[in-house]
């Protein structure tokens, strides 16, 4: 079984700041310290909140606002891990204040914000990354080899579902409007983003999704065509506990990635006779969100933009491809 698990920093690396100390950005914080990088400062709205962070991280400097952090002069990149609605304001609060950024996925609520950060990088020639930590785990990397090297042959279809039983009560963010709440968002964008991965620009966007009490939709499924006919499916859901798995179709085999898909995992390239003609471990040391963090690092040092795997331009039409999801299901947040 072959494997990929270089995942440590190279040299001299940035300075980061998190900004909004909640549950994601415990989870990239101590995937920072798995890949020995420095982690320098954290802001919140509350400076016991911060502080708080601080200590279970052992970070030097503890900020009680935003905009204390990204003033930081001892901050170089910032990472952005508050609500989908404010992604945007705090993306462009960091960009201003001259910080490279890694703004959490979903990249923004909606296109329109996601084109506003978009420019405001590009006008300040600094590097915003969405973290989409799956497109950068070992297995998603060996993924595109086999696809461009031709090992399965026309790519033709995929399927990929994101499920999982989340909290009913409707005060939860998952369920509230206001906070971006539903699936589409929060996991929906994992199997939409793969799609984007494989296929690219899709021509046609079909969805289907029931609601929850709250208004949101409970789960999606979308179903994207492309110029030659190849077909994604994707699957998401907030209130069952699904599979998790995914599969790439080609008329010379299929690459099935075992649950759970977007995690560091393993896959199979399977024949169409059924032979498995290749095993990959995508595992990695802690949960793989240092990936990211080790791409943005390595653009800023190579004076680049734009990643490769995942280019900002990208990221705003995969959110062009979420909002026509959201118009075709009726599901609006206050404010838009």
């Amino acid at each position: 079984m072959t494997s990929l698990t270089s995942v440590t920093s190279v040299g001299p690396g940035l300075r980061w700041g998190i900004l909004g100390p909640g549950g994601i950005s415990r989870k990239f914080a101590a995937d920072l310290r798995v890949a020995g990088l420095e982690l320098g400062a954290v802001g919140s709205r509350s400076q016991a909140t911060a502080d708080a962070f601080a200590s279970d991280f052992d970070v030097a400097r503890a900020h009680g606002s935003y905009a204390a952090l990204v003033e930081d002069p001892g901050c170089d990149v910032v990472y952005v891990g508050t609500p989908h609605p404010f992604h945007a304001e705090h993306a462009l609060l960091a960009l201003r204040a001259g910080k490279h950024v890694l703004v959490e996925k979903p990249f923004t609520l909606n296109a329109i914000e996601a084109r506003a950060v978009v420019a405001e990088a590009d006008a300040r020639g600094l590097v915003v990354l969405e973290a989409m930590w799956t497109r950068f785990l070992p297995h998603m990397v060996r993924l595109r080899e086999l696809i461009g090297s031709g090992a399965i042959g026309d790519v033709r279809a995929l399927t990929a579902d994101h499920s999982q039983r989340l909290p009913a009560d409707p005060s939860h963010r998952l369920q509230d409007p206001a906070l971006g709440g539903g699936a589409l968002l929060d996991l929906g964008i994992y199997p939409v983003s793969f799609a984007w991965d494989v296929f690219g620009v899709p021509t046609t966007v079909t969805a289907r999704s029931t609601p929850t009490r709250t208004g949101v939709d409970a789960q999606t499924t979308v179903v994207l065509t492309y110029g030659d006919g190849q077909q994604a499916v994707t699957h998401s859901a907030l209130d069952v506990a699904g599979r998790n798995d995914a599969v790439v179709l080609g008329t010379e085999g299929r690459v099935e990635i075992d649950p759970t898909w977007y995690r560091p995992t393993t896959m199979r390239v399977v024949a169409p006779d059924g032979r498995v003609v290749e095993a990959f471990d995508g595992a990695v040391p802690g949960r793989g969100m240092q990936l990211q963090a080790l791409e943005l690092e390595r653009l800023v040092r190579e004076g680049r933009a734009s990643a490769d795997v995942l280019p900002p331009h990208e990221s705003v039409a995969i959110m062009e491809t979420l909002d026509e999801v959201r118009r075709q299901i009726g599901l609006g947040y206050p404010g838009e």
